[in-house]
């Protein structure tokens, strides 16, 4: 089960996020569904398309199958995502 502890362990792919911080004040406020992601970016469904957004330097806002939200920093989420997964977190 996907929780605020775990979520870096996970697949971020079909969750809800906000971009709460942005180094480039146009991707600040970008909303939808996480769609794809590679080791440096995140694509996100918009109502206007998809946004491909940096993660060093932003913030994302995900919101859990649960219904919770949890802030996490770009760049802990910065390589390859089968990695990540399969990654100890200290």
């Amino acid at each position: 089960m996907i929780s605020p502890q775990n979520v870096l362990r996970h697949e971020l792919i079909g969750l809800d996020v906000l971009v709460a911080h942005a180094s480039n004040p146009g991707h600040a406020g970008v909303s939808g569904r996480i769609v794809d992601e590679t080791r440096n970016t995140l694509v996100i469904l918009t109502g206007r398309g998809e946004k491909r957004i940096p993660k060093r330097f932003s913030v994302f806002r995900l919101r859990l199958p649960d219904g919770t939200t949890v802030d996490v920093d770009g760049s802990s989420l910065e390589t390859q995502p089968e990695r990540r997964i399969s990654m100890r977190i200290r």
